[in-house]
């Protein structure tokens, strides 16, 4: 046994031995040569890291399915324990190369680049929309039937005022946008009602849900009002009938009926939002001829105008220009600034006049090559162009009649000629807008009543369907038999509105950022509550407007949408 002993030294310089020639045939010393020092692997890692790698993908697929909810079918407890795990992984994988995934939930721009090989893989409908139909969509949904009574609020604010006003809302649309994507970014869940549970619970889940459901449901009962009441008077004039006939095509409850089964449902049973990027390009294109037609007629109709008024018999009848307000001894001259009784009734209708964020969520998920950033950018575009079209379509409806503008626009050019094909043809091309809006308003209370019925269940088509036929049954019937419940609408819009736009995104970002990372006392969270603050404001100048309409009869409070 002991001649043997010694025989370890030759087996020490044989593995020695390549490393001193520099030129053996050893591909791993090769490749450790090859790789910088600081980035090697020792000896025991090799097997240890490519475990613990494998190993740490698997929770990276699930988290990554929960940080992107759809809406349609996904558990509450999943989506919480994803950003509950993700940093519990963070610190059992300290060396893991790859900390952008295992940061998922505390990155900015997250899923930018795992999204693109994992998100396909969880559903086949998420990350298809491109940009420019995220911008259609998003502009669609903020482009609601108020841009008609814009024209009405600078006669009663003046220019000046009027720009100014509308800039701050716009302004605070997009910081408002910008609390949503940020907290979902940090938590990374993209539903309004997961934001809310993730800062209040149930609770929060719950009042997210119901706001967004009865927000958007006074929303489409509005619409479809519009269309109840304004389609036959278009079809009426179209066809020069003076007088009223009971034929079904000027019947309004049929009208609607048929404007929901043809137009409305086909569209609102799509599985992807994105494929509505069409319609709402068209939609968008008949607000686009609006705003032409308003410019023209502009340099057409004189100042002050013939008032056109026509009895049973349809003899016209030229009668002198009347004022709506008293403008003085110049009633054609523009006011910089105005302030009258009815100033304080445009405050609400311009803060309302970009709401858009119950479908901020959704738009974002199913956007191509996701990020904050880029959505970011899809919003301030939208709200960019929402914001070129109101103050034109209010500045030129304004030059036109100046103190003689009605709350809506178009009836105050139909008392000028009530057969001017020009107009008709706008107001048809707004009939088709408005109703083209209404598929997009209805996803979000789809995917609301599902978080809040169905919130474990997977896609389903027959659910799907169901929800849509519900929805718009329920709308229809409020609409041919209930129409007053849009006075009760307007109490919930002026609740719901502030809670969605202003209250929610505030104090969800203030729950959701983590104190370490940002103080209660840091600027960004002062900011967010002095912004929940200002929508209470807007709440109770709402509701307050709307008590007073009710008690004197009058009819001048409204809503932005």
């Amino acid at each position: 046994m002991s001649p043997f002993m010694p025989r370890p030294p030759p087996l020490r310089r044989v593995s020695r031995q390549p490393r001193q020639e520099g030129t053996g045939g050893d591909l791993t010393d090769v490749l450790q040569r090859a790789v910088p020092a600081g980035n090697r692997l020792g000896p025991r890692e090799t097997d240890g890291t490519r475990d613990g790698r494998r190993k740490s993908m698997e929770p990276a697929t699930q988290s990554e399915m929960g940080a992107v909810p759809n809406g349609k079918g996904h558990d509450v407890g999943e989506n919480a324990s994803v950003a509950e795990k993700t940093p519990a992984e963070a610190a059992d994988h300290p060396h893991r190369l790859e900390p952008a995934e295992g940061n998922l939930a505390e990155s900015q721009g997250f899923l930018p680049n795992a999204e693109d090989m994992k998100t396909t893989q969880f559903t086949d409908f998420e990350g298809k929309t491109s940009f420019g139909m995220s911008v259609f969509n998003l502009g669609n949904a903020i482009m609601g039937s108020g841009i008609l009574g814009l024209a009405y609020a600078m006669a009663n604010t003046g220019i000046v005022l009027f720009l100014f006003l509308l800039t701050a809302v716009a302004g605070l649309s997009s910081y408002s946008i910008h609390l949503l994507l940020k907290s979902s970014g940090i938590v990374g869940i993209r539903a309004y009602e997961q934001l809310g549970f993730r800062a209040f619970g149930i609770p929060g889940k719950m009042a997210a849900a119901v706001a967004i459901t009865l927000q958007n449901i006074g929303a489409m009962s509005s619409y479809l009002y519009i269309v109840k009441y304004e389609f036959p008077l278009v079809i009426q004039a179209f066809l020069k009938v003076d007088k009223p006939s009971d034929e079904w095509y000027l019947n309004g409850n049929y009208l609607v009926i048929i404007v929901s089964v043809s137009v409305i449902l086909p569209l609102a049973l799509m599985k992807q939002l994105g494929y509505l990027g069409y319609t709402s390009g068209f939609s968008l294109s008949c607000m686009v001829f609006f705003l032409i037609a308003v410019i023209y007629k502009k340099f057409q109709v004189p100042c002050p105008f013939a008032d056109f008024s026509y009895n049973g018999t349809a003899a016209l009848n030229v009668s002198a220009a009347h004022s709506v307000e008293d403008e003085g001894p110049s009633p054609c001259n523009p006011r910089m600034v105005t302030l009258n009784s009815q100033t304080a009734y445009t405050i609400p209708i311009l803060a309302f006049a970009f709401v858009c964020h119950p479908e901020v969520l959704p738009i974002y998920t199913e956007l191509r090559n996701p990020s904050k950033r880029r959505m970011q950018h899809v919003s301030n575009i939208s709200i960019a162009v929402m914001y070129i079209m109101y103050f034109l379509a209010a500045l030129f409806g304004y030059l036109t009649f100046y103190g003689n503008v009605e709350a809506e626009l178009l009836h105050t050019y139909s008392r000028i000629d009530p057969y001017d094909k020009l107009i008709l043809c706008v107001r048809l091309a707004v009939l088709t807008a408005v109703t083209l809006t209404v598929p997009i308003v209805l996803f979000p209370v789809r995917r609301a009543i599902q978080q809040m019925l169905f919130p474990n269940k997977t896609f389903n088509w027959p659910r799907h369907i169901c929800i849509a036929v519900v929805l718009l049954t329920l709308i229809n019937l409020l609409v041919i038999f209930a129409p007053n419940i849009l006075g009760i609408f307007g109490i919930i819009g002026a609740t719901s509105a502030p809670c969605l736009i202003f209250i929610f995104p505030a104090i969800f970002y203030i729950r959701i950022v983590p104190k370490e990372d940002e103080p209660m006392r840091s600027v960004p969270k002062v900011l967010a509550a002095c912004f929940a603050g200002l929508g209470f404001l807007f709440m109770i100048m709402s509701l307050s407007f709307i008590i007073i309409d009710w008690t004197t009869g009058s009819k001048n409070s409204g809503s932005g949408h």
